[in-house]
């Protein structure tokens, strides 16, 4: 055994922490020997991902060295490598793996992206997806005003907006608003009859978005994986003169043979996606030629050290990386630090009403956006911690394993 081995700080506990006022959340926080604490997040199907963490993660995690990320992120994955690499498992792996670099950046004094490999910016553009959230009410605005939206969102600086004109159009489920963020709640089946007539209500937006404002703003056509391929084909190539951004996961991304079919068949280029857990299915995707921006989400696919891997990967393509964040603080945090580190990282999701509203109620130093742009901390680790009162908030339940 190294010297490493035997004198570095261990893991002493985990505790996870859940907001009823954010019932998909969870945070995570790995505490060391010495006091120190790391500081996770992952969103969606929390129960689940509380069992992985205090049932299967906790006991293999505890007292062993804090700072050796890689050796625990290879032992957790090696006992839960299924394939389709299993859900839950990845959301619980991915909050601890940021909670681990969390931690050594309060034992270093040094910033995530830092020790990543060193940082290449200090900033980075964002783009805001529609949501409506706090006292923003951009979904119902980019149905019924797109153009308005535009021009609000471009006297704010913002340069980038991603919309959904077609998922009112794909089967429908009922589901309450809290349980996701906009857009789940309405998820259904995948739709197999887009008819023209919804092909060109759906067209309305983006072509009234370009009416009001020209090319003065990116333009993200969000898909929810709520069309088979043939539907997916009639929007993206409808798209074709209008120069959007990107189309996100307007089919499932189960299949690279499908995704390289809409690169090859329309001229839109392809974001994939923030739904592929590790960087395994990423691989398949790049190899296959069926995609042009690789969108990451690091509370869902691994975890800061899985995100750096696929970030290096998407470069090995000459392609560049796209964090996802639609779930929390923490998500935008780290996703920031691996920005910060990225050469290829190109613009970052944000959502106004989250970014303005409930992020800034529960962490310390909340991510400030000033004309279009996200300032990445330069503080140890993520740069933040859960706010003081957090714990003691009604509804706030905290389970720890020691």
């Amino acid at each position: 055994m190294s010297r490493l081995a035997t004198t570095a700080p261990r893991v002493a506990r985990i505790e996870t922490i859940r907001l009823a006022s954010q019932p998909q959340l969870v945070w995570v926080e790995v505490t060391d020997d010495e006091g120190r604490v790391g500081l996770g997040e992952t969103y969606y199907n929390p129960g689940a991902v509380e069992a992985v963490i205090h049932e299967m993660a906790a006991p293999l995690l505890l007292g062993r060295p804090a700072s050796a990320i890689e050796a625990t992120w290879q032992t957790l994955f090696a006992c839960a490598n299924f394939s389709g690499f299993a859900g839950a498992e990845l959301r619980a792996f991915s909050a601890l793996d940021i909670a681990l670099w969390d931690l050594l950046g309060q034992r270093t004094g040094l910033s995530i992206g830092t020790l990543l490999g060193g940082r290449v910016r200090d900033r980075i553009r964002v783009y805001t997806t529609c949501v409506d959230a706090g006292d923003h009410a951009d979904q119902e605005a980019f149905l019924t005003r797109p153009g308005e939206l535009a021009e609000e969102l471009l006297a704010e600086g913002v340069s980038g907006m991603k919309v959904w004109p077609w998922d009112r159009f794909a089967p429908q489920i009922e589901a309450d608003v809290a349980t996701g963020p906009a857009g789940w709640s309405a998820m259904g089946p995948v739709g197999h009859d887009l008819t023209p007539a919804q092909l060109a209500e759906g067209l309305d937006v983006v072509r009234a978005i370009r009416d009001r404002v020209g090319d003065r703003i990116d333009v993200m056509i969000e898909g929810h994986a709520r069309w088979d391929l043939n539907a997916a084909l009639r929007i993206c190539r409808s798209l074709e003169p209008y120069e959007v951004a990107w189309v996100e996961d307007i089919v499932q991304p189960d299949s690279p043979a499908d995704l390289a079919r809409l690169v090859r068949e329309t001229r839109v280029p392809q974001a994939v996606s923030e739904r592929l857990m590790s960087r395994h299915p990423f691989r398949q995707v790049l190899e296959a030629g069926a995609a042009h921006v690789a969108m990451v989400d690091v509370v869902w696919t691994g975890g800061l050290t899985e995100a750096r891997k696929i970030a290096d990967l998407a470069d090995l393509y000459h392609l560049p990386l796209a964090p996802h964040d639609c779930t929390g603080p923490i998500a935008l945090a780290a996703s920031l630090q691996l920005a910060a580190h990225a050469t290829n990282a190109k613009v970052m999701e944000t959502v106004r009403g989250f970014v303005r509203g409930w992020y800034r109620d529960v962490v310390t130093d909340p991510i400030e956006v000033l004309d279009g742009w996200a300032a990445i901390p330069d503080r140890p680790g993520l740069g933040t911690r859960l706010a003081a009162d957090l714990r003691a908030r009604p509804g706030t339940t905290v389970r720890a394993s020691a």
